[in-house]
């Protein structure tokens, strides 16, 4: 928390100068709030070092989604909401048991994210928006803490549903990712990153690594970083 201060009249405004701002900007030169000090990103992070050791994190140029085209179908991106994925047919969920990884923050008021690395059919869904996921992802989280066979896990995994801020999931085949974050407040949910194994464009194989480039984009004006495949 900033304290507040009182403002100096105009004609005291004389000494030391205040420090300029620094930090990354956006074409026009605003300021933009750094994405990786969000518990989303951490989340895609450990999960592209888990599931998909051949990647690595690094500090890079900024993605921006400044509209529709940026990412290809079937990513596409609402202007409420944010990413979203459009998929062509509603498959079989039956028979698709992607892994999925638990995280849990904080000790007394404690919040989980899950990081799920299968197929996006597996959600059931064949727009896979923020509500979407978030809902599939508090169901595996359920499932892995409930067990029937003791009703004393009820209660915990209950508020472990209730405690989720974010999920993500890793679409390996389909080249894709999508990151959800609840917020605490208000309930509300929004897919503010996107992922793209290759460019999007050219395939899995179009960018200058084995696998090709791996990039987060980030809605409106939060940055993101690239992530490059290992040499």
């Amino acid at each position: 928390m900033v304290a507040a201060s009182e403002p100096v009249p105009a004609g005291e405004r004389r000494g030391t100068p205040e420090p300029a701002e620094t930090g990354p900007r956006g074409p026009g030169g605003e300021f933009l709030p750094d994405v990786t000090s969000r518990p989303v990103w951490r989340l895609l992070v450990r999960g592209v070092g888990l599931f998909l050791p051949e990647w690595q994190v690094s500090p890079g140029t900024l993605r921006v989604a400044r509209g529709p085209a940026v990412i290809a179908p079937p990513v596409y991106l609402d202007g409420g909401t944010g990413f979203g994925l459009h998929l062509r047919q509603r498959a079989r969920t039956r028979g698709l048991q992607p892994d999925r990884e638990i995280y849990v923050r904080g000790r007394e008021a404690q919040t989980f994210g899950i990081v799920i690395a299968g197929p996006s059919a597996a959600v059931g869904s064949r727009v896979v928006d923020a509500a979407a996921l978030v809902r599939y992802a508090r169901r595996l989280i359920f499932e892995e803490l409930y067990d029937a066979a003791d009703t004393r896990t009820l209660p915990a995994a209950v508020r472990a549903v209730r405690s989720v801020e974010g999920a993500v999931l890793l679409d390996r085949a389909a080249g894709i990712g999508l990151c959800a974050e609840v917020d605490r407040v208000t309930g509300s949910v929004s897919c503010p990153l996107a992922v793209r194994f290759g460019d999007g464009r050219t395939g899995r194989n179009g960018g200058n690594g084995p696998e090709g480039d791996v990039r987060a984009y980030v809605v409106g004006n939060w940055p993101a970083q690239s992530v490059s495949s290992q040499t």
